[in-house]
Order: C-alpha cells, then sequence, then structure tokens
C-alpha cells in the first residue's frame, strides 16, 4: 500500500510542470503567453484601446525596475480600469480600491517562457466581501480571460 501511495505521488510530481493555466497563488490566474513580455502587453494594450470605456494610466516596466541597481528579466505590469464597473465595487466595498485599477502582470521566467498573471475578480469579491455584485465580478472575469487570452495567444 504505500509502494502505491509513493508512485502516486512520484507520479504527482513529474506531470505537475506540464499542468496548464495554473493558478499560482490564491487568487492570481496565471497563463502561457507565446509572445515576448513587450509584445504581450502592447497586444493588450491595443486591444484594451479599442474600448473606449476603459482608463489605462500606465505601465511599470522592467528597465524602470533595474534603476535600484538590481537585475530582473524582462517583467512589465499594465495598469487598466473601468470607472463604470469599478465605481459600484467601490460603493459596495471601499477597500477594494486597493486592488483597482485592475493590473496585468506579464514576466519571462529563467527558461525563458513568458506568463501573464491578474487578480482573479472572483477572489477579490471574496477578499473585499461584497456579495451584492456576482453578475459584475463573473463579468469582469470573462473579459480578463478573453482579454489576456487574445494578446497571448496568436
Amino acid at each position: 500500500m504505500r509502494k502505491i501511495i509513493f508512485l502516486s505521488f512520484v507520479s504527482f510530481l513529474l506531470l505537475l510542470p506540464f499542468a496548464a493555466p495554473v493558478q499560482a497563488t490564491d487568487g492570481l490566474v496565471v497563463k502561457p503567453s507565446i509572445h515576448s513580455v513587450g509584445k504581450t502587453l502592447d497586444r493588450l494594450t491595443a486591444i484594451l484601446k479599442k474600448k473606449a470605456s476603459l482608463y489605462l494610466p500606465g505601465s511599470i516596466t522592467g528597465p524602470a525596475l533595474n534603476k535600484v541597481g538590481k537585475k530582473l528579466r524582462p517583467t512589465q505590469v499594465l495598469i487598466f480600469g473601468n470607472p463604470k464597473l469599478g465605481t459600484p465595487l467601490m460603493q459596495s466595498a471601499r477597500s477594494i480600491g486597493i486592488d483597482l485599477p485592475m493590473k496585468v502582470l506579464a514576466w519571462q521566467d529563467k527558461k525563458g517562457d513568458v506568463w501573464v498573471a491578474y487578480n482573479d475578480p472572483a477572489y477579490l469579491a471574496k477578499r473585499h466581501g461584497i456579495k451584492n455584485r456576482d453578475k459584475l465580478f463573473k463579468k469582469m472575469s470573462g473579459v480578463l480571460n478573453k482579454l489576456t487570452s487574445k494578446a497571448a495567444s496568436r
């Protein structure tokens, strides 16, 4: 019996790297991108600019992060929001303002693979105790999934 449990555990560990998309930590949606970090977020920015109701305050890039004298593989954060969606959420719980506007992080790992991550809106609802905006959080989840998948793929 111990041998079967051990072999099952070893099999799990061997297959773990092939699981995708991954939840890296609670509330973080992570998926691979076939593009470079810059191109992934450029594609996402272009998609977002077509949405008239979205607000794009800016981004933080690796070179800006490297100014502190530390080296960092390619990394960028894109910040964007939709006041029509964010305002009702803040009316429900002001604390969600710490997580808004939304951010999408893209980075390159040691192997050269590029990843895209964002906060799962369902997690934000739970984190801030918002129970009266389920439709809104579901819409946000669908939109973020669609936009990041489009930016990260062909």
